[in-house]
């Protein structure tokens, strides 16, 4: 009976841990979809991790040429706590909203097809773990 009990008390500290987790997320993404606004819809694919310390987050995607597209980078309730960069498929680097005071989102016009590769980082000021969100919507 003990045993049960202790196993019953393990599953409910894990299920309120989750769902706190869940909770973190669904309000931080409110935070992003306030700038995933029209003329801009989104891409349809959630761009989402667990960062802690110094970790990145790299995410793929493709930007065709003749769009309009906007990065949109969240974390926690603050805006500015999440550095990204955009690099080519070479590794060049094409935007890093560092150059702008961490900017939580950023247009782009693009006049050729390019593969990038966006990483994302916690701003070193903020917290030293949470979640990265970037959204990429794009002008219709």
């Amino acid at each position: 009976m003990n045993k049960i009990l202790k196993n019953i008390s393990v599953f409910s500290f894990l299920f309120i841990i989750q769902i706190t987790a869940f909770a973190q997320v669904d309000k931080t993404m409110t935070i992003c979809d306030d700038y995933l606004v029209a003329p801009f819809v989104s891409d349809g694919q959630e761009y989402r991790a667990l960062l802690n310390g110094d970790e990145l987050a790299e995410f793929n995607a493709t930007f065709y040429g003749g769009s309009i597209y906007r990065v949109i980078a969240c974390s926690g309730e603050a805006e500015g706590n999440l550095i990204f960069s955009i690099y080519d498929s070479e590794r060049n680097l094409l935007f890093t909203n560092r150059d702008y005071q961490n900017s939580t989102y950023w247009d782009f016009k693009i006049k050729n097809t390019v593969n990038i590769i966006i990483e994302a980082e916690l701003s070193k000021t903020e917290n030293n773990s949470g979640f990265a969100f970037i959204q990429i919507g794009f002008k219709q």
